[in-house]
């Protein structure tokens, strides 16, 4: 007996000192060892702090930025205040930099030649494995790697060919006429020809009642309600992202921990009850030549072809994940379009006469939307300035050779977008101007060949739904334009912010005049 609990007791010693050499390794040792390798190569950053990284000094600078808000003029750069951390590591340490997040190096990527090598090569770098705690949020294929990104990608992509986007067109425009143009309309009439209001509830409403009627066969009611947990989980995720992830957090009882399960379960509750919905719907038909994205969705959990299958949780994935990245992108784009066209009155002008040219006071076609030629340049600089999606990571977990820098298994990039978009070395000394002009012979052109615009990402995982996003965009600003000109309120105040994607902090307050 006593040989056995002297035996445990070594064991137990081995194991503990076995741990403790691992930690170790994880806090200290290979971190200071992955910093030597990458000064060694040129690289400058930040020292390394035990355990915490930089994520102390990120928390801290997007905090006194939330808590202090400077208003901006539009010639202002807002990075600094929306994306501190970053703007500080970059205009500190150069382009060619790193940083610490927690004990994982993140080298920082701005070279277009890389970030094409980066997004092309989809099975050397990958997504860093998220914090358990932002599954609540980002879930479904944008999480998934290799055969699993294949599967899903491969069953979600008949919900956006051409013919999905062009039967979902009239029912866009419904949308549209309904929470936008009728109640502005209104409000308008009611106020001799012209009033102010934030356009950014109504344009949020519209951008649900699009992906939940669409993608889901959904009401409007339930949409909004989705739509509002959603944007409370994307705060929370924010607040999250701020902090260095131990393993076991998620399961302790904090405030935050409890309110992002909370929201989970209902959205579960909501999501459930609309799959149910769908599956009698299915029932009832024998078939449905314009089946929607949900409905291709629940097939899949019953395909005979593992290779086409999804369970039923994985589906639940795909639909949060859908409904928060289809109607925040589309809703931020269509918000921030309006804010510059109201501060550029001649290219409100410009993409007013384009759309009388294609459309004249007919309801917008589906066909009629690749002929947009000014509202299309338009866009693609609204994207360039204001990319829903600001930043992009990605991991490689063995060694790896990009270009003439070796980077240790386990280093993080970061493909900082906006800051693509924003570089003067580029895009020229306008770069941080209102130019659509720079589109006007196309995206090529503009970027000469280069990876240096992607509001979208690029390559094999670029987003599955920018064509829905760019149809929707594009069908709500004609039908504004076709009815209303607008311009900036007096009470608006220039201050975006990043809550996951880049908003407007104070709303959109416009005047709003009926044509």
């Amino acid at each position: 007996m006593t040989t056995m609990l002297s035996l445990l007791a070594s064991l137990a010693v081995i194991s503990g000192a076995w741990w403790a050499w691992m930690v170790i390794q994880w806090v200290w040792l290979r971190p200071r060892a992955i910093e030597k390798c990458l000064r060694k190569q040129g690289l400058d950053g930040p020292s390394y702090k035990l355990l915490h990284g930089d994520t102390n000094q990120l928390a801290t600078m997007s905090r006194k930025a939330a808590l202090n808000p400077k208003p901006l003029s539009f010639s202002d750069d807002f990075l600094p205040s929306v994306l501190p951390f970053y703007h500080h590591i970059i205009h500190t340490y150069g382009k060619n930099s790193f940083a610490w997040i927690g004990p994982t190096a993140r080298i920082t990527i701005m070279d277009p030649e890389l970030i094409k090598e980066v997004l092309v090569n989809n099975k050397v770098y990958k997504k860093p494995t998220p914090n358990p705690l932002v599954r609540f949020l980002v879930s479904g294929v944008a999480g998934y790697e290799d055969q699993k990104w294949a599967k899903h990608r491969k069953i979600l992509a008949p919900a956006f060919t051409q013919d999905k986007l062009k039967h979902m067109f009239s029912a866009m425009y419904t949308s549209c006429n309904d929470i936008l143009v009728k109640p502005w309309s209104k409000l308008v009439s009611e106020n001799n020809g012209s009033c102010e209001l934030d356009v950014q509830p109504y344009i949020d409403d519209f951008s649900s009642d699009v992906i939940s009627q669409n993608a889901f066969g959904s009401s409007y009611e339930q949409g909004r309600r989705i739509y509002q947990l959603q944007k409370e989980q994307a705060m929370l995720t924010s607040k999250v992202l701020q902090s260095v992830y131990l393993p076991g957090r998620r399961y302790l009882p904090t405030k935050t921990n409890r309110r992002m399960k909370q929201i989970d379960s209902e959205l579960r509750s909501i999501l459930s009850k609309i799959m149910e919905k769908k599956e009698r719907v299915m029932l009832s038909k024998e078939s449905d030549d314009h089946e929607d994205l949900l409905s291709l969705l629940l097939k899949s959990t019953t395909n005979i072809n593992e290779n086409l299958r999804m369970s039923v949780d994985e589906v639940m994935g795909e639909c949060k994940s859908i409904y928060f990245a289809g109607q925040e992108s589309s809703s931020n784009l269509l918000l921030w379009t309006m804010i510059l066209l109201s501060q550029h009155p001649i290219w409100q002008t410009r993409a007013r006469e384009d759309v009388h040219q294609v459309f004249g006071h007919n309801k917008p076609s589906y066909e009629g939307l690749n002929h947009l030629k000014i509202v299309t340049m338009i866009l693609y600089e609204v994207l360039r300035l204001y990319s829903p999606a600001t930043i992009f990571t990605r991991i490689t977990y063995n060694e790896t050779k990009l270009r003439n820098l070796t980077v240790p298994a386990g280093v993080q990039f970061l493909l900082p977008v906006i800051f693509v978009h924003h570089d003067r070395e580029i895009w020229g000394e306008d770069a941080k101007e209102f130019n659509p002009e720079r589109f006007s012979e196309g995206i090529a052109k503009a970027t000469k060949n280069r990876v240096a615009f992607f509001p979208f990402s690029w390559g094999p995982r670029i987003c599955i739904g920018n064509n829905f996003a760019l149809m929707e965009a594009k069908l709500a600003i004609s039908t504004i334009l076709q009815n209303f000109s607008f311009e900036l309120s007096p009470s608006y105040t220039h201050s975006p912010v990043y809550v996951v994607t880049l908003q407007p902090r104070h709303g959109a307050h416009l005047i709003l005049h009926k044509i």
